[in-house]
């Protein structure tokens, strides 16, 4: 299983890899919009966790992107805000599985990735 990790800040995406990386799935790792689109273009994911307010991009645009080049690609957001709590990101982001807040377990996370990224139609 590869999984995307799009994450502003360094030491948490690092963090949420190595979890990930526990659990025996191959791990890319960048901290902007262009920088998972450039993955995005040149490799095969089974599940992005993005960041739902990046530093650098849009986090709307890398779901985008990714369901136009990988369309069975999910993706977990991860979030500090509650703005989406009520769901309304499932409905703004057809490749949208989870939604996290940041605050969330790093093998709570990793377990959850997991779960999305084994799930029929999740990988080729």
């Amino acid at each position: 299983m590869n999984i995307l990790i799009v994450e502003s800040n360094p030491d948490l995406g690092l963090l949420w890899q190595s979890h990930v990386e526990r659990l025996g799935m191959s791990v890319t790792r960048t901290e902007s919009q262009s920088g998972a689109a450039q993955a995005i273009q040149t490799e095969h994911f089974d599940l992005i966790v993005l960041n739902l307010l990046l530093e650098d991009g849009s986090a709307f645009a890398v779901a985008d992107f990714a369901s136009y080049r990988q369309p069975q690609c999910k993706v977990i957001f991860v979030s500090r805000s509650s703005f989406f709590s009520d769901g309304s990101i499932f409905n703004l982001c057809a490749n949208a599985c989870a939604f996290l807040p940041a605050g969330t377990a790093p093998e709570d996370l990793a377990a959850m990735a997991e779960h999305y990224a084994s799930e029929p139609g999740g990988t080729r």
